[in-house]
């Protein structure tokens, strides 16, 4: 009799037990990882290795079952979409990846996505998403600089605030999001600044927010049009033009814009100095380009500032358009997408003001 009623009362614990479990589980928001490889699914020979590693090795149920802290945020699934380093990603990862995304926004028990991504091309992916994915979903990016092998890795603390960003309510409709070293970045604004400090992700125009021992802290909004007030959308688009970059610097050549220009190219971004300056050499290279039809996008090399119209070149004169204040990479994907709708210059220059 006793060990028949001490074994109702531990089975009867068990089951509140399990019970509470459940119910914990139910009142906890729903987020998927889609992994996609890079540093932080990467590996080092030994815990000394920070710098030197292979990326793109750990798949992302073992990146989930190495996290148990994230149980206490979200009810947490994983997907792996590439196991690829990101500076080997094409343009049809970008569509794949983009449409399982809007795919998965759609569902009504998912309440926000988390993408882990390469460092080197992080920025760009996000702000292919940001432009494309029609969501008031939290999406995040989050990558790591160490390898999980790594002494002192940062891509465990990164997940879970990613994964932690992805379940808040208050993280919606504010556009992709970037989470790296306790910052939440625009994936608008967000660019690799370094390639071997944890701090490497940076914005000119500051962090949007950060995130403290779980708990988010937000300081401004993004105001140029993204997710649901952009005018594209990823379930429409199956293919993206070509777009190519020419870096100008002291003593440049024609040579790669001859070469990219007779390679099929729709648009060519041209990464000039300065106020996104074009040597005198140059401009009637890319004139020539323009008048065969390649549209040419006016940009900086320069980390910060922005493009000014009609100054150093007389953008109307030439039909060309500025990239404000995108980056050259970042400028080339919004020229590709924006090509899927427009041709026109005049149009294409709204789109850089707006977005």
């Amino acid at each position: 009799m006793y060990f028949a009623s001490r074994f109702r009362r531990l089975a009867g614990a068990a089951a509140l037990l399990a019970a509470a479990a459940i119910a914990q589980a139910q009142s906890l928001p729903n987020v998927v990882i889609l992994a996609t490889g890079g540093t932080i699914a990467g590996a080092g020979a030994s815990a000394v290795n920070s710098a030197t590693y292979s990326a793109a090795k750990v798949p992302v149920d073992k990146l989930i079952a190495g996290l148990p802290e994230l149980s206490k945020v979200a009810n947490v699934r994983g997907e792996q979409v590439f196991q690829v380093a990101s500076e080997s990603l094409t343009n049809d990862n970008l569509l794949t990846l983009a449409k399982r995304v809007s795919a998965l926004s759609k569902q009504p028990d998912v309440d926000g996505i988390v993408i882990t991504h390469g460092t080197d091309t992080l920025e760009e992916t996000a702000y292919f998403l940001t432009l494309t994915v029609h969501t008031a979903k939290p999406i995040i990016l989050v990558g790591s600089m160490r390898p999980g092998t790594a002494l002192s890795a940062d891509g465990a603390l990164n997940l879970f605030n990613a994964v932690n960003v992805a379940a808040s309510k208050d993280a919606g409709g504010r556009g992709v999001l970037v989470t790296m070293n306790d910052e939440i970045q625009s994936g608008r604004d967000v660019s690799k600044t370094v390639n071997i400090k944890t701090e490497a992700f940076k914005s000119q125009w500051g962090p949007l927010g950060m995130i403290v021992e779980g708990r988010n802290y937000w300081f401004r909004a993004p105001v140029k049009r993204h997710t649901m007030q952009s005018e594209f959308d990823i379930d429409s688009i199956d293919a993206l033009p070509p777009v190519e970059i020419a870096l100008g610097y002291e003593g440049v050549a024609p040579t790669a814009i001859n070469a990219l220009a007779a390679s099929g190219i729709k648009a060519l971004v041209h990464a000039g100095t300065g106020n996104g300056s074009v040597a005198d050499r140059i401009v009637p290279v890319l004139q020539k380009v323009r008048a065969d039809g390649i549209l040419v996008i006016r940009s900086s090399r320069v980390p910060d500032g922005f493009v000014i119209r009609n100054a150093e070149q007389p953008d109307d004169k030439y039909d060309w358009v500025v990239a404000h204040d995108m980056r050259p990479q970042k400028a080339r994907i919004l020229t590709m997408v924006a090509l899927t709708k427009t041709k026109d210059t005049k149009e294409l220059q709204r789109i850089f003001w707006e977005y």
